[in-house]
Formats: structure tokens, C-alpha cells, sequence
């Protein structure tokens, strides 16, 4: 599959991904190789990888327990202290092999170490590599606030090989598919229609698919590096989607959500603000609540509930002067920036989205 070249590095696919690590290693002649993984990839990854890797240097390992509750600074003062002990230089190279978890965490680790490590993502699952390891986001979570800490900081490559997400169950796969049709709703009717057309997207159709994601959310990211402007459409579902993700991580009654899980909830959500703010239209809005019964099941929320992912809207990073602007649609492949939204219309959507599961939608 033909690789897409960014302004200062390129993703590659496939097969061809462990030439261009090899040849890199070839090139750079890295001091130490460093490979972050966590207690899922160091299983089920790591073998495959290194038995493809072709290196002479000396290769150190550091896995981190799964899971967003360690994406923290704890976790990464321990990786730091490793780093230091074990005499990591700048001239080393860091390849993060594993989910959002893995890429966002090791990157900022990387980043901020020895003040910049060169690193490499190699990402796992199907949300690091059409979302997470696209981009040059790094970073990790302040307790149960997503994303607080983190710079802006764009690895050597981005190597995907599909064949890795055979080792994900179905779950983690559909978590994944959540930030493609994101990004078919933001930016693309024809990607969206190529995802929908089928019940559940069949499993031979999934590397063109992973492609068309990351040219999506690249043509948009090289526009706006920095999320001045552009890359905000990105956002959509995340506003909501963020905290309620935050509020089910912090509540002892709540089993945790996957990220695309709360992120497919945050755009049902924006669907329904969409359609009472800016007329998206009714039957676009009914296609995507079919679409998100094929992948996810129906999540119980209370008005308690939503006063707490309410009170969490406060720590988002795109506020401005204490208001949460959100990205709606005009219709599809056509979003809408920096639109307010009250709170007694949160109320509502979350109404409609409890709602939609007694009644049946097309």
C-alpha cells in the first residue's frame, strides 16, 4: 500500500514497514533502541516485531501496565528514571509499540527526556492508527482528566502493519472504528457512505479503509499542526466524549469505557445538538444511531450522571473564557466550529440518545 508522505516524516504500511525501520536503523546507527510496550503488546506484539527487526545496537525493553489509568505522570517519572539509569542519550531512538495508551504516553516521554529523543510510532490497534499515532499529540492524563499534559511533537515514522490487529478483540476493533466515522462525518460523505454500507465493516476491507482515515485526518492535521484553527473539527464527539469518558474512570459504581466507546456516545450527542442547532438533517441523524447499535451497546445515564460529565466540560482544553465550544454539523462531511451549546440542551441530547434505544431507527 502506498505510503503518505507528512511534511517532516511519512506513515508506511503493510509488510514494507519493518525495510524502512531497518533501513533507518541502518542509517542513524541509534546508540540504544528503547521499545515501549504494555503487558498486552509485550505478549502478543513484540515477538512478531522483533523477530523482523535487523539491529546490532544494544535493544531495551520497558513495558507499562494496560490501560488509560496508568497513562499518568507516575508512570512516566518511572520510564524517565529507567531512561537515565540505563544512560539513554539523544542519539538513541524510542519505538512505542502499542495502542493510544503506548503512542501518546511514549511520545511525550520521549519528547521531553534528554529534551527530545527521536521516537517511532509502531501502533497496535485500530484507534492508534487511524487517530492516535497520527498527528504529533503526545501526552497523558492528569488523574482522570484527559490529556492534560502533553507537547505537540512529530515522531521519525508511523509504521502500520494491519496484521497486528488480529491480536485485538472485537471490542478494542470497534473502539477503532469509532474515529473513522468520525472522520467520514467531518470531512468525507463518500468515506462515510464506504464504512456504512455494510452492516459491519468486513475485515477484508479494512487496510483501504485504515488508509483513507489516515489521508483523512493528515490533510487536515498538515493544515493546522497546531490546532489553531482547522484541526478543531477533529474534535467532534471529543468535547462530550472526553468527559464522559473522564466520569466513568472516576466513578466507583461505573465500569471504565474504551475511548472510541465514549467517543461514539459523544457524537450521537453532537448529531442530536447538531440537528436542534444547525438543522443537520433527520435522516442523517437516524443513520447514525443505526450505525452506532451495529458496533456499541447502550450505555445507562442518569441526570446525576450527566451533572458530573457536565462539571468535567470545564477542564477542556479548548475552552475560552470559561465557555466549551463545540464542533457541530451542517450536514455531513460539513462541520461547524466553535458553537455553544447550553446545558439544558446536553440535558436533552442525552435524552435522545437514551431514548433512541426504545424505539427502533434506520
Amino acid at each position: 500500500m502506498k505510503s503518505i508522505p507528512i511534511k517532516e516524516y511519512s506513515v508506511f504500511f503493510n509488510a514494507e514497514i519493518y525495510q524502512h525501520i531497518n533501513t533507518y536503523i541502518s542509517d542513524k546507527s541509534p546508540s540504544k533502541i528503547v521499545i515501549l510496550t504494555d503487558n498486552n503488546t509485550e505478549k502478543q506484539c513484540l515477538p512478531i516485531f522483533l523477530s523482523k527487526l535487523e539491529c546490532t545496537c544494544s535493544i531495551l525493553h520497558y513495558s507499562i501496565p494496560a490501560g488509560e489509568t496508568n497513562k499518568n505522570i507516575p508512570t512516566c517519572i518511572k520510564l524517565w528514571q529507567y531512561l537515565s539509569e540505563n544512560r539513554i542519550e539523544r542519539s538513541a531512538v524510542f519505538l512505542n509499540l502499542g495502542g493510544g495508551v503506548v503512542t501518546d504516553l511514549g511520545g511525550f516521554v520521549a519528547s521531553t527526556f534528554l529534551r527530545g529523543v527521536p521516537f517511532i510510532h509502531i501502533p497496535t490497534t485500530l484507534l492508534s492508527m487511524v487517530d492516535a499515532s497520527i498527528g504529533g499529540k503526545t501526552g497523558v492524563d492528569l488523574g482522570v482528566l484527559k490529556n492534560q499534559i502533553g507537547v505537540i511533537q512529530t515522531p521519525k515514522m508511523v509504521l502500520i502493519d494491519p496484521l497486528f490487529l488480529l491480536t485485538l478483540p472485537e471490542r478494542e476493533l470497534h473502539a477503532g472504528i469509532a474515529e473513522m466515522l468520525k472522520h467520514g462525518l467531518i470531512h468525507s460523505k463518500t468515506y462515510w457512505l464506504k464504512l456504512t454500507s455494510k452492516k459491519i465493516i468486513p475485515k477484508s476491507n479494512l487496510d483501504a479503509l485504515i488508509w483513507e482515515s489516515v489521508k483523512i485526518k493528515n490533510e487536515i492535521v498538515e493544515q493546522d499542526p497546531y490546532e489553531k484553527g482547522l484541526r478543531k473539527i477533529l474534535n467532534f464527539g471529543h468535547t462530550l466524549g472526553h468527559a464522559i469518558e473522564s466520569y466513568f474512570l472516576s466513578s466507583t459504581k461505573k465500569e471504565p469505557l474504551l475511548h472510541g466507546e465514549a467517543i461514539a456516545i459523544g457524537m450521537l450527542l453532537s448529531g442530536y445538538l447538531s440537528r436542534e442547532i444547525l438543522g443537520f438533517p433527520d435522516n442523517d441523524l437516524k443513520k447514525m444511531i443505526s450505525v452506532y447499535k451495529n458496533y456499541f451497546q447502550k450505555v445507562s445515564i442518569d441526570n446525576k450522571d450527566i451533572a458530573s460529565i457536565i462539571e468535567y466540560l470545564q477542564f477542556d482544553k479548548k475552552n475560552r473564557n470559561n465557555r466549551t465550544p463545540f464542533v457541530l454539523l451542517l450536514e455531513i462531511g460539513v462541520p461547524k466550529m466553535n458553537c455553544m451549546v447550553s446545558n439544558d440542551l446536553i440535558y436533552e441530547a442525552f435524552g435522545f440518545y437514551q431514548d433512541s434505544f426504545k424505539r427502533n431507527s434506520s
